[in-house]
């Protein structure tokens, strides 16, 4: 009888730490999402300013036009070609903001300053959205994880190229 108790109280922790691998897996999947949601929205804001400094004056009708091809082939792409449109925006305000040498205007300051900050919240959102996918790939890769297929039909989660090179 003891060990009948015994094997059933044993089986019942095995179900509950199974069951809590699988609800903290879920948890970290939805941060992954979450952050990546949050990093495509400043993404997005990055590209709309990155076409008003386009537009602005800040930068000579050349390098306006290649600004603004970036930004609308990053706005547009495919999650499939978004590292590279990411990274060729990236490119591309580097080397308007090198090339800039004349003092902006209010309004160009203001643009510059926006982008500033908004590249500081991207390096935060980018650093979450890694933290995010590394602890998600961690706990995937215990071997009870995928015994038990606890990830279910849910796609391992990845971090891209243009993670690395963000201004």
């Amino acid at each position: 009888m003891k060990s009948f108790v015994a094997a059933i109280f044993f089986l019942l922790l095995i179900l509950w730490y199974l069951s809590f691998l699988a609800s903290r897996l879920d948890r970290l999947h939805h941060r992954v999402e979450t952050s990546w949601a949050n990093l495509d929205v400043l993404l997005q804001k990055r590209a709309a300013v990155a076409l008003e400094i386009a537009h602005s004056g800040l930068a000579d009708p050349a390098s306006s036009m290649l600004l603004t091809g970036a930004a609308y082939q990053a706005r547009d792409a495919e999650i499939q070609n978004r590292s590279m449109a990411e990274s060729g925006l990236s490119g591309a305000l580097g080397l308007l903001l090198a090339d800039s040498q004349d003092a902006p205007s209010d309004l160009e300051h203001a643009l510059l300053k926006e982008l500033s900050l908004l590249t500081e919240k991207i390096r935060v959102a980018i650093a979450m959205h890694t933290d995010a996918v590394s602890s998600t790939q961690m706990v995937r890769k215990k071997l009870i994880v995928r015994s038990f297929r606890l990830a279910g039909t849910a796609p391992l989660p990845v971090t891209y190229e243009f993670e690395s090179d963000v201004l």
